[in-house]
Protein backbone atom coordinates (compact mmCIF):
# COMPACT_ATOMS: atom_id res chain seq x y z
CA UNK A 1 0.00 0.00 0.00
CA UNK A 2 1.53 3.32 -0.98
CA UNK A 3 0.18 4.56 1.82
CA UNK A 4 1.00 7.68 3.41
CA UNK A 5 -1.80 8.32 5.91
CA UNK A 6 -3.37 6.26 4.30
CA UNK A 7 -1.19 4.90 2.16
CA UNK A 8 0.19 1.71 2.44
CA UNK A 9 -2.77 1.92 0.40
CA UNK A 10 -5.52 3.67 1.96
CA UNK A 11 -9.76 3.35 2.20
CA UNK A 12 -12.57 5.08 2.98
CA UNK A 13 -16.55 4.77 3.48
CA UNK A 14 -19.63 6.14 1.29
CA UNK A 15 -21.11 4.69 -2.27
CA UNK A 16 -23.42 6.87 -4.06
CA UNK A 17 -24.49 4.08 -6.26
CA UNK A 18 -24.97 0.23 -4.46
CA UNK A 19 -24.52 -3.17 -6.94
CA UNK A 20 -27.09 -5.68 -6.56
CA UNK A 21 -27.81 -8.70 -7.96
CA UNK A 22 -29.60 -6.88 -10.92
CA UNK A 23 -27.35 -3.92 -11.04
CA UNK A 24 -27.29 -0.56 -9.65
CA UNK A 25 -29.73 0.68 -7.52
CA UNK A 26 -29.62 4.47 -6.23
CA UNK A 27 -30.20 5.60 -2.56
CA UNK A 28 -33.06 7.70 -1.51
CA UNK A 29 -32.57 11.35 -0.96
CA UNK A 30 -31.37 13.02 2.46
CA UNK A 31 -32.49 11.30 5.59
CA UNK A 32 -34.74 13.53 8.34
CA UNK A 33 -32.59 15.07 10.83
CA UNK A 34 -30.66 13.26 13.62
CA UNK A 35 -30.51 10.89 11.66
CA UNK A 36 -27.17 8.76 10.52
CA UNK A 37 -26.34 6.36 7.72
CA UNK A 38 -25.34 2.61 7.85
CA UNK A 39 -24.20 -0.24 6.76
CA UNK A 40 -25.99 -3.50 7.66
CA UNK A 41 -24.78 -6.59 7.09
CA UNK A 42 -27.36 -10.17 7.21
CA UNK A 43 -26.05 -12.86 9.42
CA UNK A 44 -25.48 -16.13 7.53
CA UNK A 45 -28.05 -18.36 5.46
CA UNK A 46 -30.96 -15.20 6.47
CA UNK A 47 -33.30 -14.13 3.74
CA UNK A 48 -33.36 -10.29 2.08
CA UNK A 49 -36.79 -9.97 3.61
CA UNK A 50 -36.07 -11.86 7.24
CA UNK A 51 -32.98 -9.19 7.62
CA UNK A 52 -35.07 -6.18 6.12
CA UNK A 53 -37.71 -7.13 8.95
CA UNK A 54 -34.75 -7.08 11.50
CA UNK A 55 -33.61 -3.36 10.21
CA UNK A 56 -36.96 -2.42 10.18
CA UNK A 57 -37.37 -3.83 13.98
CA UNK A 58 -34.70 -2.04 15.10
CA UNK A 59 -35.27 1.28 13.45
CA UNK A 60 -33.74 1.73 10.24
CA UNK A 61 -34.83 2.48 7.11
CA UNK A 62 -33.24 0.51 3.89
CA UNK A 63 -32.38 3.14 0.69
CA UNK A 64 -30.29 0.38 -0.82
CA UNK A 65 -29.16 -3.09 -0.65
CA UNK A 66 -26.50 -5.53 -2.06
CA UNK A 67 -28.24 -8.81 -2.09
CA UNK A 68 -24.73 -10.25 -3.26
CA UNK A 69 -23.64 -10.04 -0.28
CA UNK A 70 -25.97 -9.65 2.05
CA UNK A 71 -25.11 -5.89 2.38
CA UNK A 72 -28.03 -2.78 3.23
CA UNK A 73 -27.33 0.89 3.33
CA UNK A 74 -29.79 2.08 6.30
CA UNK A 75 -30.71 5.19 7.79
CA UNK A 76 -31.54 5.11 11.63
CA UNK A 77 -31.04 7.15 14.63
CA UNK A 78 -27.72 8.58 15.29
CA UNK A 79 -27.56 6.61 18.74
CA UNK A 80 -28.58 3.24 19.37
CA UNK A 81 -29.42 1.69 16.45
CA UNK A 82 -25.71 -0.04 16.24
CA UNK A 83 -26.26 -2.11 19.57
CA UNK A 84 -30.08 -2.81 18.24
CA UNK A 85 -28.57 -4.28 14.90
CA UNK A 86 -25.77 -5.97 16.62
CA UNK A 87 -28.31 -7.66 19.17
CA UNK A 88 -30.95 -9.21 16.74
CA UNK A 89 -29.91 -12.40 15.27
CA UNK A 90 -30.54 -11.70 11.92
CA UNK A 91 -28.16 -9.22 11.23
CA UNK A 92 -24.27 -9.44 11.68
CA UNK A 93 -24.46 -5.83 12.92
CA UNK A 94 -24.04 -2.34 11.57
CA UNK A 95 -21.15 0.02 10.76
CA UNK A 96 -21.76 3.76 10.79
CA UNK A 97 -21.34 4.71 7.17
CA UNK A 98 -21.19 8.83 6.94
CA UNK A 99 -23.15 11.85 7.45
CA UNK A 100 -26.14 12.24 4.90
CA UNK A 101 -26.37 14.98 2.27
CA UNK A 102 -27.60 15.76 -0.87
CA UNK A 103 -28.64 12.44 -2.96
CA UNK A 104 -26.62 11.87 -6.42
CA UNK A 105 -27.88 12.11 -9.70
CA UNK A 106 -28.50 8.61 -11.18
CA UNK A 107 -26.25 8.36 -13.41
CA UNK A 108 -27.34 6.73 -17.06
CA UNK A 109 -27.44 3.27 -16.98
CA UNK A 110 -24.53 1.10 -18.63
CA UNK A 111 -25.40 -1.43 -21.31
CA UNK A 112 -22.96 -4.06 -18.93
CA UNK A 113 -23.64 -7.06 -21.67
CA UNK A 114 -22.09 -4.83 -24.60
CA UNK A 115 -19.10 -3.50 -22.26
CA UNK A 116 -17.87 -6.48 -21.25
CA UNK A 117 -18.16 -7.92 -24.75
CA UNK A 118 -16.36 -4.38 -26.10
CA UNK A 119 -13.77 -5.88 -22.93
CA UNK A 120 -13.05 -9.04 -24.17
CA UNK A 121 -12.94 -8.40 -28.18
CA UNK A 122 -9.08 -9.04 -28.88
CA UNK A 123 -6.62 -10.85 -31.10
CA UNK A 124 -5.46 -14.23 -31.00
CA UNK A 125 -1.17 -13.48 -31.31
CA UNK A 126 0.11 -12.34 -28.48
CA UNK A 127 1.12 -8.37 -28.67
CA UNK A 128 4.63 -6.94 -28.40
CA UNK A 129 5.80 -4.11 -27.06
CA UNK A 130 8.63 -1.62 -27.20
CA UNK A 131 9.89 0.89 -24.00
CA UNK A 132 9.39 4.11 -23.93
CA UNK A 133 11.54 7.40 -22.85
CA UNK A 134 11.67 7.33 -18.82
CA UNK A 135 11.37 3.40 -18.61
CA UNK A 136 15.26 3.86 -17.34
CA UNK A 137 13.72 5.56 -14.09
CA UNK A 138 11.60 2.17 -13.44
CA UNK A 139 14.02 -0.17 -11.43
CA UNK A 140 11.04 -1.94 -10.80
CA UNK A 141 9.88 -2.62 -14.54
CA UNK A 142 12.91 -4.43 -15.09
CA UNK A 143 13.38 -6.01 -11.90
CA UNK A 144 10.32 -7.75 -12.40
CA UNK A 145 11.40 -8.41 -16.15
CA UNK A 146 8.55 -7.01 -17.67
CA UNK A 147 11.55 -5.54 -20.63
CA UNK A 148 11.70 -9.19 -21.22
CA UNK A 149 8.38 -10.11 -20.97
CA UNK A 150 6.46 -7.51 -23.50
CA UNK A 151 9.08 -9.15 -26.45
CA UNK A 152 6.87 -12.00 -25.82
CA UNK A 153 3.63 -10.68 -24.74
CA UNK A 154 2.64 -7.67 -23.32
CA UNK A 155 -1.01 -8.09 -22.69
CA UNK A 156 -4.06 -8.44 -24.46
CA UNK A 157 -7.09 -6.09 -24.38
CA UNK A 158 -9.17 -8.57 -23.58
CA UNK A 159 -7.77 -8.65 -20.08
CA UNK A 160 -9.31 -5.86 -17.89
CA UNK A 161 -7.22 -4.71 -14.36
CA UNK A 162 -9.60 -3.08 -11.54
CA UNK A 163 -8.00 -0.55 -9.82
CA UNK A 164 -9.46 -0.54 -6.87
CA UNK A 165 -8.08 3.10 -5.50
CA UNK A 166 -8.94 6.70 -5.38
CA UNK A 167 -9.74 6.91 -8.81
CA UNK A 168 -8.09 7.26 -12.26
CA UNK A 169 -7.16 10.08 -14.00
CA UNK A 170 -7.90 8.47 -17.83
CA UNK A 171 -6.91 11.91 -19.29
CA UNK A 172 -2.87 11.01 -18.30
CA UNK A 173 -1.65 10.03 -21.77
CA UNK A 174 -0.08 7.01 -21.10
CA UNK A 175 -3.35 5.93 -19.09
CA UNK A 176 -5.49 7.07 -21.54
CA UNK A 177 -4.79 4.49 -24.18
CA UNK A 178 -5.40 1.67 -22.05
CA UNK A 179 -8.78 3.25 -20.03
CA UNK A 180 -12.36 0.99 -19.87
CA UNK A 181 -15.16 3.59 -19.37
CA UNK A 182 -17.31 1.33 -20.45
CA UNK A 183 -16.91 -1.05 -16.93
CA UNK A 184 -15.19 2.31 -14.69
CA UNK A 185 -17.41 3.16 -11.86
CA UNK A 186 -17.26 5.82 -9.39
CA UNK A 187 -18.45 4.04 -5.78
CA UNK A 188 -17.31 6.33 -3.34
CA UNK A 189 -19.16 9.80 -2.54
CA UNK A 190 -16.65 12.60 -1.36
CA UNK A 191 -16.71 13.05 2.34
CA UNK A 192 -16.37 16.80 2.67
CA UNK A 193 -14.62 16.37 6.31
CA UNK A 194 -12.31 14.62 5.32
CA UNK A 195 -12.08 15.06 1.54
CA UNK A 196 -12.32 18.85 1.12
CA UNK A 197 -15.31 20.58 -0.75
CA UNK A 198 -17.15 18.69 -3.49
CA UNK A 199 -15.84 19.12 -6.88
CA UNK A 200 -19.17 18.59 -8.38
CA UNK A 201 -22.42 19.34 -7.06
CA UNK A 202 -23.31 15.49 -6.93
CA UNK A 203 -20.00 15.01 -5.05
CA UNK A 204 -19.70 11.84 -7.02
CA UNK A 205 -16.89 12.57 -8.86
CA UNK A 206 -17.11 11.64 -12.49
CA UNK A 207 -15.13 8.42 -13.95
CA UNK A 208 -11.85 9.19 -14.99
CA UNK A 209 -11.11 11.46 -12.32
CA UNK A 210 -8.48 11.03 -9.25
CA UNK A 211 -8.11 13.93 -6.72
CA UNK A 212 -6.40 12.09 -5.03
CA UNK A 213 -3.54 10.55 -7.14
CA UNK A 214 -2.89 7.53 -5.47
CA UNK A 215 -5.28 5.19 -8.13
CA UNK A 216 -3.06 6.95 -10.81
CA UNK A 217 -0.10 6.05 -9.68
CA UNK A 218 -1.25 2.56 -8.95
CA UNK A 219 -2.70 2.11 -12.21
CA UNK A 220 0.36 3.56 -14.30
CA UNK A 221 2.66 1.15 -12.79
CA UNK A 222 0.56 -2.18 -13.82
CA UNK A 223 -0.65 -0.59 -17.45
CA UNK A 224 0.80 2.40 -18.42
CA UNK A 225 0.96 2.23 -22.59
CA UNK A 226 3.87 1.48 -24.51
CA UNK A 227 3.14 4.50 -26.59
CA UNK A 228 6.45 6.00 -27.34
CA UNK A 229 5.75 8.58 -24.28
CA UNK A 230 6.33 9.14 -20.84
CA UNK A 231 6.66 5.62 -19.07
CA UNK A 232 4.83 1.79 -19.78
CA UNK A 233 3.63 -0.31 -17.43
CA UNK A 234 3.94 -4.16 -16.30
CA UNK A 235 1.61 -4.95 -18.54
CA UNK A 236 1.55 -2.10 -21.26
CA UNK A 237 -1.60 -3.59 -23.72
CA UNK A 238 -3.96 -3.99 -20.47
CA UNK A 239 -7.24 -2.42 -20.22
CA UNK A 240 -7.18 -0.69 -17.09
CA UNK A 241 -10.69 -0.13 -14.93
CA UNK A 242 -11.33 2.18 -12.38
CA UNK A 243 -12.64 0.81 -9.33
CA UNK A 244 -12.91 3.98 -7.45
CA UNK A 245 -13.90 2.57 -3.88
CA UNK A 246 -11.45 5.13 -1.86
CA UNK A 247 -11.79 8.90 -0.71
CA UNK A 248 -9.49 11.73 -2.14
CA UNK A 249 -8.54 11.44 0.84
CA UNK A 250 -6.97 8.20 0.94
CA UNK A 251 -9.62 6.10 3.36
CA UNK A 252 -11.43 3.42 2.25
CA UNK A 253 -14.55 2.13 3.83
CA UNK A 254 -16.68 -0.89 3.77
CA UNK A 255 -19.65 -0.60 1.50
CA UNK A 256 -17.60 1.01 -1.49
CA UNK A 257 -15.06 -1.31 -1.33
CA UNK A 258 -17.52 -4.39 -1.07
CA UNK A 259 -19.81 -2.56 -4.00
CA UNK A 260 -16.62 -2.37 -6.05
CA UNK A 261 -15.53 -5.73 -5.52
CA UNK A 262 -19.23 -7.28 -6.46
CA UNK A 263 -19.38 -5.26 -9.59
CA UNK A 264 -15.47 -6.26 -10.98
CA UNK A 265 -17.13 -9.99 -10.59
CA UNK A 266 -20.05 -9.33 -11.98
CA UNK A 267 -18.60 -7.49 -15.47
CA UNK A 268 -15.89 -10.39 -16.34
CA UNK A 269 -12.75 -7.87 -14.57
CA UNK A 270 -9.89 -10.46 -14.80
CA UNK A 271 -7.78 -8.81 -11.74
CA UNK A 272 -7.92 -6.39 -9.09
CA UNK A 273 -5.42 -4.53 -7.11
CA UNK A 274 -5.93 -3.35 -3.67
CA UNK A 275 -3.46 -0.68 -2.31
CA UNK A 276 -5.33 0.17 1.04
CA UNK A 277 -6.69 -1.22 4.31
CA UNK A 278 -10.61 -1.47 5.23
CA UNK A 279 -10.81 2.31 7.52
CA UNK A 280 -11.43 2.73 10.37
CA UNK A 281 -9.96 -0.29 11.90
CA UNK A 282 -5.99 -1.06 11.19
CA UNK A 283 -7.04 -4.57 12.29
CA UNK A 284 -11.12 -5.78 12.66
CA UNK A 285 -11.32 -8.19 15.30
CA UNK A 286 -14.65 -10.39 16.35
CA UNK A 287 -14.62 -9.45 20.20
CA UNK A 288 -11.71 -7.10 21.20
CA UNK A 289 -12.02 -6.52 24.70
CA UNK A 290 -9.99 -3.03 24.47
CA UNK A 291 -13.19 -2.41 22.15
CA UNK A 292 -16.83 -1.34 23.48
CA UNK A 293 -19.32 -3.71 22.48
CA UNK A 294 -20.49 -1.67 19.48
CA UNK A 295 -17.16 -1.64 18.24
CA UNK A 296 -16.87 -4.90 18.74
CA UNK A 297 -19.92 -4.92 16.24
CA UNK A 298 -19.15 -2.79 13.83
CA UNK A 299 -15.68 -4.62 12.92
CA UNK A 300 -18.00 -8.31 13.14
CA UNK A 301 -19.60 -6.75 10.19
CA UNK A 302 -16.87 -5.54 7.95
CA UNK A 303 -15.22 -8.44 8.25
CA UNK A 304 -18.14 -10.81 7.36
CA UNK A 305 -18.91 -8.42 4.38
CA UNK A 306 -15.24 -8.44 3.24
CA UNK A 307 -15.10 -11.90 3.19
CA UNK A 308 -17.99 -12.15 1.44
CA UNK A 309 -17.19 -10.24 -1.11
CA UNK A 310 -13.76 -11.38 -2.13
CA UNK A 311 -14.95 -15.09 -1.96
CA UNK A 312 -17.81 -14.12 -4.23
CA UNK A 313 -15.14 -12.18 -6.67
CA UNK A 314 -12.47 -14.98 -6.34
CA UNK A 315 -15.50 -17.87 -7.64
CA UNK A 316 -16.34 -15.45 -10.13
CA UNK A 317 -13.18 -15.18 -11.43
CA UNK A 318 -11.73 -12.12 -9.96
CA UNK A 319 -7.58 -12.90 -9.21
CA UNK A 320 -7.04 -10.57 -5.60
CA UNK A 321 -4.12 -8.73 -5.05
CA UNK A 322 -3.41 -6.94 -2.32
CA UNK A 323 -0.51 -4.62 -0.79
CA UNK A 324 0.78 -6.10 2.62
CA UNK A 325 0.78 -3.08 4.23
CA UNK A 326 3.22 -0.41 5.51
CA UNK A 327 3.44 -1.11 9.52
CA UNK A 328 6.82 -3.26 9.40
CA UNK A 329 5.67 -5.79 11.08
CA UNK A 330 4.98 -9.37 11.21
CA UNK A 331 0.99 -9.60 10.56
CA UNK A 332 1.00 -12.91 11.74
CA UNK A 333 2.28 -11.46 14.88
CA UNK A 334 0.79 -8.04 15.01
CA UNK A 335 2.19 -5.51 17.63
CA UNK A 336 -0.70 -2.89 19.09
CA UNK A 337 -2.45 -1.11 16.95
CA UNK A 338 -2.37 3.24 18.40
CA UNK A 339 -4.07 3.83 15.37
CA UNK A 340 -7.83 2.49 15.28
CA UNK A 341 -10.37 3.77 14.91
CA UNK A 342 -8.63 6.62 12.42
CA UNK A 343 -12.22 8.06 11.10
CA UNK A 344 -13.76 10.45 12.94
CA UNK A 345 -9.81 11.74 13.59
CA UNK A 346 -8.97 11.88 17.50
CA UNK A 347 -11.13 8.97 18.40
CA UNK A 348 -7.81 6.16 18.06
CA UNK A 349 -6.53 4.13 21.49
CA UNK A 350 -4.82 1.44 22.53
CA UNK A 351 -5.98 -1.95 21.41
CA UNK A 352 -3.61 -5.27 21.47
CA UNK A 353 -4.31 -7.45 18.92
CA UNK A 354 -5.20 -11.28 18.84
CA UNK A 355 -3.57 -12.67 15.68
CA UNK A 356 -6.46 -15.75 16.05
CA UNK A 357 -9.56 -12.91 15.88
CA UNK A 358 -8.37 -9.94 14.19
CA UNK A 359 -8.27 -9.42 10.43
CA UNK A 360 -6.16 -6.65 8.29
CA UNK A 361 -8.36 -6.72 5.61
CA UNK A 362 -8.42 -7.30 2.34
CA UNK A 363 -4.74 -8.40 3.04
CA UNK A 364 -5.82 -11.13 5.20
CA UNK A 365 -8.98 -11.56 3.94
CA UNK A 366 -9.74 -15.27 1.82
CA UNK A 367 -7.85 -15.81 -2.07
CA UNK A 368 -5.75 -12.54 -1.48
CA UNK A 369 -2.35 -12.73 -2.64
CA UNK A 370 -0.46 -10.49 -0.22
CA UNK A 371 2.94 -8.45 -1.61
CA UNK A 372 5.40 -7.34 0.39
CA UNK A 373 7.90 -4.67 -0.89
CA UNK A 374 11.37 -4.56 -2.06
CA UNK A 375 14.10 -2.07 -2.60
CA UNK A 376 16.85 -1.95 -5.46
CA UNK A 377 18.65 -3.81 -3.58
CA UNK A 378 15.65 -6.08 -3.78
CA UNK A 379 15.93 -6.52 0.34
CA UNK A 380 12.41 -5.96 2.23
CA UNK A 381 11.76 -2.23 2.66
CA UNK A 382 11.54 -1.05 6.25
CA UNK A 383 8.46 0.04 5.84
CA UNK A 384 6.58 -3.10 4.64
CA UNK A 385 4.99 -6.00 6.35
CA UNK A 386 5.91 -9.37 6.32
CA UNK A 387 5.64 -13.10 7.76
CA UNK A 388 5.04 -16.64 6.40
CA UNK A 389 1.07 -15.91 7.65
CA UNK A 390 0.01 -13.92 5.01
CA UNK A 391 2.57 -13.38 2.13
CA UNK A 392 2.28 -14.38 -1.14
CA UNK A 393 4.69 -12.91 -3.44
CA UNK A 394 7.32 -9.77 -3.50
CA UNK A 395 7.80 -7.45 -5.94
CA UNK A 396 9.17 -3.84 -6.40
CA UNK A 397 8.02 -1.13 -3.99
CA UNK A 398 10.74 1.89 -3.37
CA UNK A 399 12.99 2.15 -0.42
CA UNK A 400 14.22 5.71 -0.24
CA UNK A 401 16.93 4.34 2.68
CA UNK A 402 18.10 1.54 0.39
CA UNK A 403 21.80 1.80 -0.60
CA UNK A 404 23.40 2.78 2.81
CA UNK A 405 26.93 3.69 2.25
CA UNK A 406 26.55 4.31 -1.16
CA UNK A 407 26.00 7.01 -3.48
CA UNK A 408 21.85 5.95 -3.83
CA UNK A 409 21.23 6.17 0.00
CA UNK A 410 17.91 8.34 0.47
CA UNK A 411 17.43 9.22 -2.88
CA UNK A 412 14.50 9.86 -5.07
CA UNK A 413 15.41 7.00 -7.82
CA UNK A 414 14.72 4.38 -5.02
CA UNK A 415 11.32 4.95 -4.79
CA UNK A 416 8.56 4.00 -7.93
CA UNK A 417 8.02 6.41 -10.50
CA UNK A 418 4.59 6.28 -12.20
CA UNK A 419 1.72 8.41 -13.19
CA UNK A 420 -0.06 10.75 -11.21
CA UNK A 421 -2.48 13.71 -12.05
CA UNK A 422 -1.33 17.43 -12.90
CA UNK A 423 -4.44 18.96 -9.99
CA UNK A 424 -2.88 16.97 -7.19
CA UNK A 425 0.51 17.76 -7.88
CA UNK A 426 -0.17 21.63 -7.98
CA UNK A 427 -1.97 20.94 -4.42
CA UNK A 428 1.06 19.61 -3.64
CA UNK A 429 2.83 22.20 -4.98
CA UNK A 430 5.38 20.65 -6.87
CA UNK A 431 3.92 21.84 -10.21
CA UNK A 432 2.52 25.60 -10.17
CA UNK A 433 -0.13 27.19 -12.04
CA UNK A 434 1.44 27.23 -15.46
CA UNK A 435 2.33 23.56 -15.56
CA UNK A 436 5.77 23.58 -14.79
CA UNK A 437 7.84 21.84 -11.97
CA UNK A 438 8.44 24.21 -8.89
CA UNK A 439 11.86 23.87 -6.99
CA UNK A 440 9.89 21.91 -4.21
CA UNK A 441 9.42 19.28 -7.49
CA UNK A 442 12.76 19.33 -9.11
CA UNK A 443 13.96 15.63 -8.82
CA UNK A 444 10.64 14.35 -7.76
CA UNK A 445 8.40 15.05 -10.10
CA UNK A 446 8.67 14.36 -14.20
CA UNK A 447 6.57 16.36 -17.09
CA UNK A 448 6.38 15.00 -20.48
CA UNK A 449 5.01 16.72 -23.54
CA UNK A 450 4.20 15.63 -26.80
CA UNK A 451 3.82 16.90 -30.22
CA UNK A 452 0.41 18.27 -29.23
CA UNK A 453 0.88 19.89 -26.59
CA UNK A 454 -0.26 16.97 -24.28
CA UNK A 455 1.66 16.61 -21.17
CA UNK A 456 2.07 14.09 -18.66
CA UNK A 457 3.22 13.77 -15.10
CA UNK A 458 5.26 11.32 -12.84
CA UNK A 459 5.87 11.28 -9.21
CA UNK A 460 8.19 9.07 -7.22
CA UNK A 461 6.31 6.97 -4.51
CA UNK A 462 6.95 4.44 -2.25
CA UNK A 463 4.72 1.66 -0.12
CA UNK A 464 3.50 -1.98 -0.43
CA UNK A 465 0.97 0.27 -2.37
CA UNK A 466 3.51 0.12 -5.42
CA UNK A 467 4.54 -3.16 -4.76
CA UNK A 468 1.02 -4.71 -5.20
CA UNK A 469 0.84 -3.24 -8.80
CA UNK A 470 4.05 -4.72 -9.96
CA UNK A 471 2.24 -7.97 -8.83
CA UNK A 472 -1.17 -7.74 -10.49
CA UNK A 473 0.40 -6.64 -13.56
CA UNK A 474 2.40 -9.72 -13.98
CA UNK A 475 -1.03 -11.55 -12.46
CA UNK A 476 -2.45 -9.60 -15.96
CA UNK A 477 0.29 -10.93 -18.74
CA UNK A 478 -0.79 -14.82 -17.07
CA UNK A 479 -3.78 -14.16 -18.04
CA UNK A 480 -2.96 -12.78 -21.32
CA UNK A 481 -0.52 -15.65 -21.90
CA UNK A 482 -2.29 -18.57 -20.58
CA UNK A 483 -5.80 -17.07 -20.95
CA UNK A 484 -8.88 -19.84 -22.44
CA UNK A 485 -11.71 -18.82 -24.08
CA UNK A 486 -14.99 -19.93 -23.24
CA UNK A 487 -17.84 -19.05 -25.42
CA UNK A 488 -17.42 -15.10 -25.63
CA UNK A 489 -15.34 -15.17 -22.74
CA UNK A 490 -11.89 -14.88 -22.44
CA UNK A 491 -9.97 -15.17 -18.96
CA UNK A 492 -8.19 -17.72 -16.49
CA UNK A 493 -9.15 -18.99 -13.15
CA UNK A 494 -7.72 -17.44 -10.19
CA UNK A 495 -6.63 -20.51 -8.46
CA UNK A 496 -4.54 -20.93 -12.17
CA UNK A 497 -3.02 -17.16 -11.98
CA UNK A 498 -2.14 -17.35 -8.60
CA UNK A 499 -0.06 -21.25 -9.24
CA UNK A 500 1.44 -19.30 -12.16
CA UNK A 501 2.52 -16.42 -10.62
CA UNK A 502 4.20 -18.21 -7.49
CA UNK A 503 5.53 -21.29 -9.64
CA UNK A 504 7.31 -18.70 -12.10
CA UNK A 505 8.27 -16.09 -8.87
CA UNK A 506 12.29 -15.86 -8.68
CA UNK A 507 12.87 -17.53 -5.46
CA UNK A 508 15.42 -16.01 -2.85
CA UNK A 509 16.57 -17.29 0.57
CA UNK A 510 16.18 -15.04 3.66
CA UNK A 511 19.28 -12.75 4.60
CA UNK A 512 22.21 -13.53 6.37
CA UNK A 513 21.77 -13.11 9.83
CA UNK A 514 18.01 -13.47 9.46
CA UNK A 515 17.35 -11.01 11.96
CA UNK A 516 17.14 -7.65 9.66
CA UNK A 517 18.23 -4.05 11.89
CA UNK A 518 17.01 -1.03 9.98
CA UNK A 519 18.82 0.86 12.71
CA UNK A 520 21.98 2.11 10.36
CA UNK A 521 19.34 4.11 8.85
CA UNK A 522 17.97 5.48 11.42
CA UNK A 523 14.95 3.23 12.21
CA UNK A 524 14.23 2.26 15.66
CA UNK A 525 14.23 -1.06 17.17
CA UNK A 526 10.90 -1.63 16.47
CA UNK A 527 12.11 -1.86 12.59
CA UNK A 528 13.98 -4.90 13.27
CA UNK A 529 12.74 -7.78 11.42
CA UNK A 530 12.55 -11.48 11.46
CA UNK A 531 12.64 -13.55 8.20
CA UNK A 532 11.55 -16.91 8.83
CA UNK A 533 11.22 -19.94 6.52
CA UNK A 534 13.11 -21.80 3.68
CA UNK A 535 14.44 -20.63 -0.10
CA UNK A 536 11.22 -22.12 -1.58
CA UNK A 537 8.98 -20.09 0.92
CA UNK A 538 9.63 -16.98 3.52
CA UNK A 539 8.09 -14.49 5.12
CA UNK A 540 10.01 -11.54 3.22
CA UNK A 541 9.73 -12.84 -0.13
CA UNK A 542 7.02 -15.46 -0.28
CA UNK A 543 7.23 -17.92 -2.88
CA UNK A 544 9.81 -15.44 -4.64
CA UNK A 545 9.93 -12.02 -6.32
CA UNK A 546 7.30 -11.70 -8.94
CA UNK A 547 8.81 -12.77 -12.85
CA UNK A 548 7.32 -11.45 -15.86
CA UNK A 549 9.15 -13.38 -18.42
CA UNK A 550 8.95 -16.76 -16.39
CA UNK A 551 5.63 -15.82 -16.02
CA UNK A 552 4.69 -15.84 -19.71
CA UNK A 553 6.89 -18.38 -20.86
CA UNK A 554 6.07 -20.55 -18.58
CA UNK A 555 4.20 -24.25 -19.48
CA UNK A 556 1.43 -25.24 -16.84
CA UNK A 557 0.77 -28.90 -16.19
CA UNK A 558 -2.21 -28.72 -17.37
CA UNK A 559 -1.86 -26.91 -20.97
CA UNK A 560 -1.11 -28.93 -23.93
CA UNK A 561 0.53 -26.87 -26.55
Amino acid sequence: MGFNKRFTGAVAVAAALTVTGAGLSSPASAAPTGTTEYTVVAADNVSAADAAAAIKKAGGTITATNETVGMFTVVAAQNGFVEKAAASAQLVGATHRMPIGKAPKKQQPVDVDKAVAAAKKGGKKPTTAGMDPLDDKLWGLTAVKSDKARKVNAGDKRVTVGILDTGVDASQPDIAPNFNWALSKNFAKDMPDIDGPCEVASCLDPVGTDDGGHGTHVAGTIGAAANGFGISGVAPNVSLVELKGGQDSGYFFLEPTVNALVHAANNGIDVVNMSFYVDPWLYNCTANPADSPAAQAEQRTIIRAMFRALTYAHFKGVTLVSALGNNHEDIGKPRTDFSSPDYPGGTEYERPIDNNSCWDLPTEGPFVIGVSALGPSLTKSDYSNYGLEQIGVSAPGGYFRDGFGTDSYRTNENMILSTYPKKVLQEEGTVDADGNITPAGEGLVYKECNAKGQCGYYTYLQGTSMASPHAAGVAALIVSAHGEKKGKDFGLEPWKVEYLLYSSAAERACPTPRLVSYTNVGRPAEFDALCEGGTEFNGFYGFGIVDAYAAVTARAWWEHR
